[in-house]
């Protein structure tokens, strides 16, 4: 085990559980959050709809695929998952702020994001879930396609999270 691998674990697991312990306050309440109900209300009022699938959706994002990271678990597809709840929140909630984080601002999750690149490029590591059951490393080529996946997923959401199913007239009777 080299001294890359203890460095690396560390970054996996500050990001992972940071992103966790987001998805918990999410859906617990935990840490001064808001919990499922209050979140749900949020989503609703960002007009993210349909809101039942998002709220669920950013916080199996947050709290399973931040666990999931931090522990080194499929973690390409962990990193993928929060690249896109990553360009969603940056882009919805923190980029109308400004950049710095005392306004709110994109600085703290395009951090979050530096080191979900970090960890995209360079792999999982020793002190790893993958490592241990001896998962092979993934090839660049497709951690690169998973990035693109998680960036696309995230511009994708974008535009869809806007559509409204609207109410449809009755037929009149016959």
């Amino acid at each position: 085990m080299s001294f890359a691998d203890i460095t690396l674990f560390a970054l996996r697991a500050i990001v992972g559980l940071i992103f966790a312990a987001h998805g918990a306050q999410k859906a617990f309440g935990w840490w001064n959050g808001p919990g499922y109900q209050r979140w749900t209300q949020a989503i609703a009022s960002m007009r993210i709809h349909p809101v039942g699938l998002w709220a669920f959706v950013s916080v199996a994002a947050e709290l399973g695929a931040g666990l999931a990271l931090a522990v080194g678990l499929l973690t390409p597809f962990a990193v993928a998952a929060l690249i896109g709840q990553s360009v969603v929140i940056i882009i919805k909630v923190h980029l109308p702020k400004g950049f710095f984080n005392s306004t709110g601002g994109i600085e703290f999750p395009l951090s979050l994001v530096g080191g979900l690149l970090a960890i995209m490029g360079l792999g999982a590591g020793a002190l790893a879930i993958d490592a241990a059951v001896g998962l092979p490393a993934f090839s660049v080529p497709f951690r690169l396609l998973l990035l693109g996946i998680g960036f696309a997923g995230g511009l994708v959401a974008l535009p869809v999270t806007r559509l409204q199913a609207t109410e449809q007239p009755l037929p009149a009777p016959r």
